[in-house]
């Protein structure tokens, strides 16, 4: 299935071309120290806390970068931490070199953060304390180049890109993580589609009550899978496919009310649905954001915002009852992808993947931005993966 010129062109037309360097996997269970690590952190894993991570995604060595927020919601740095492997580019990506929402995640019930190393097809956990960050466990993925990471309760789950695409399940039990055995379900999508960046999977993430896993696959099918989810946290053997004509769904959350949002890159908008016990989709509304590249979407507070990585922009949406009203759009720094909220919504940090920075905002009360500031994360460019307390 072919993707409309215009999404490859705001793609690829977002920041200057990066280098792909080949993916190696490493072992299934590696233990290691990150740099500046605290030993006292690991014990006490008391949560996150006024912080803003972020993941680099370097090829040469994946990192997660900590800053410390002020009151006023600028950031400064807290530490950097090596995640014991390696970060990946998908042929054909720029900006985004994961191209998927959700390769960083906190879980908040054990304190623990969550790191895709699509490079070397394992997946970190840290234990958190503030801005504080330990290294825990290397675990294998469970298939080929790790994008996104969704947790509820005491189940993980980590969607694998290549090969077709598949995800694979964890329990979490306090600070310690394992594969749960027989948890793994392919996906089936076509390995040899291309480009990679637009036609592998995007996002998985649990519904609100953790009955169903959803799982986006962009162009590679325009389909929403979502699996039921069972005892012990294991799937149902194949997904309900909501099928969405070139509307290459690329990333989810959801609103205040329970309804999925998803982005849609192919159209440039933003919709909303119901989710019924079936895994079927109803569709409630959706809303052109009229902006290129429109790929990701996260909740703040009251507020739902879009980013347009070809617009380098961040387009604010309401969302009554499932009803979108669309705000506007905020300019950011070149190559506008992942982003995160903060302080109950009062804060947002988006990353431009086209130098490797973040954006600082402040979220008004009508949902206008006001920009706060910026920091250059270290060795980020291209990089996915934030999360914001």
């Amino acid at each position: 299935m072919r993707v409309p010129t215009r999404l490859r062109a705001a793609f690829v037309t977002a920041a200057a071309s990066a280098t792909i360097t080949s993916a190696a996997v490493v072992g299934a269970a590696i233990t290691a120290a990150p740099a500046s690590a605290s030993t006292s952190a690991a014990t006490r894993a008391t949560g996150a806390s006024h912080a803003v991570f972020v993941q680099t995604g370097n090829t040469a060595g994946n990192r997660i970068v900590a800053y410390r927020r002020a009151s006023g919601g600028t950031l400064a740095p807290a530490g950097s931490y090596a995640t014991g492997g390696r970060g990946g580019i998908l042929a054909g990506s720029v900006v985004d070199h994961t191209a998927s929402q959700g390769s960083l995640t906190y879980d908040s019930r054990h304190s623990l953060l969550f790191a895709v190393n699509a490079g070397s097809n394992t997946i970190s956990v840290f234990a958190v304390s503030g801005d504080q960050l330990a290294l825990r466990e290397v675990l294998g993925s469970g298939g080929t180049f790790p994008v996104s990471v969704a947790v509820s309760g005491d189940t993980a789950y980590v969607l694998n890109a290549l090969d077709g695409g598949s995800v694979q399940g964890y329990r979490v039990s306090g600070g310690s993580v394992a594969e749960l055995s027989g948890s793994s379900r392919k996906l089936h999508l076509d390995p040899t589609a291309t480009p990679q960046f637009t036609h592998t999977p995007g996002q998985v993430a649990f519904t609100p009550d953790g009955s169903q896993l959803i799982v986006t696959t962009k162009a590679n099918g325009n389909d929403i899978d979502v699996f039921g989810v069972g005892a012990g946290g294991y799937l149902s053997t194949k997904p309900a496919v909501n099928t969405e004509p070139g509307a290459v769904p690329f990333a989810v959350t959801f609103d205040t009310s329970g309804h999925l949002v998803v982005a849609n890159a192919g159209p440039n908008s933003v919709s909303t649905f119901a989710v019924q016990g079936n895994g079927t989709l109803s569709q409630l509304d959706t809303v052109a954001t009229g902006q290129m590249a429109t790929c990701w979407v996260a909740p703040a507070g009251a507020f739902l915002f879009a980013s347009n990585a070809g617009s380098a922009s961040e387009s604010g949406l309401t969302s009554d009852g499932g009803q979108l009203t669309l705000i506007g759009a905020t300019p950011t720094d070149a190559g506008t992808v992942d982003a995160s909220a903060a302080a109950g919504g009062r804060f947002l940090y988006v990353q431009a993947g086209g130098a490797g920075k973040v954006d600082e905002f402040r979220v008004g009360g009508n949902g206008g931005l006001t920009k706060a500031g910026a920091v250059t994360v270290p060795g980020a460019a291209g990089g996915e993966g934030i999360v914001a307390f």
